[in-house]
C-alpha cells in the first residue's frame, strides 16, 4: 500500500496505491488487490483470520498481534472474526486517504 518514512520528526505516510491506479487502471489495480488478499488468506477456509495473518505478518510489516488483531476488526464488517475478499479490498480503500478522495473517478 505505500510505506512510512520519518520526515522531521514526524512520520509521513507514502501511499502508493494512487500510482497503482493510475498505472494499472481500476481493473488491474483490483486484480492486484485480489492478489494480495489470496497472499494473505488461510488457503482451507479462503478468508484472512488472525492465524494466516500470523504466517503472513513479515510481508505487512506487523509482528505485534494487538496491530493484526486491529486490522481483522477494523475490516470485519460482518462480524465472522475474519476477512473474506470483499472486506479486505474495502479496508484497502479506506486506509487509502488519497484513493478515497478520488475513488468517484473509478467508478
Amino acid at each position: 500500500m505505500g510505506k512510512a518514512k520519518v520526515k522531521d520528526n514526524d512520520v509521513v505516510f507514502e501511499d502508493y496505491f494512487p500510482a497503482m491506479v493510475e498505472k494499472l487502471g481500476a481493473d488491474g489495480f483490483i486484480h492486484e488487490l485480489c492478489k494480495g488478499f489470496r497472499l494473505l488468506m488461510d488457503s482451507e477456509r479462503g478468508v484472512i483470520t488472525l492465524e494466516s495473518l500470523k504466517k503472513n505478518s513479515a510481508v505487512l510489516g506487523l509482528n505485534d498481534d494487538e496491530q493484526l488483531r486491529c486490522m481483522l476488526t477494523e475490516g470485519d464488517l460482518d462480524g465472522d472474526g475474519c476477512l473474506n475478499q470483499m472486506e479486505f479490498c474495502v479496508l484497502m480503500f479506506r486506509l487509502s486517504p488519497d484513493l478515497m478522495n478520488t475513488a468517484a473517478h473509478l467508478l
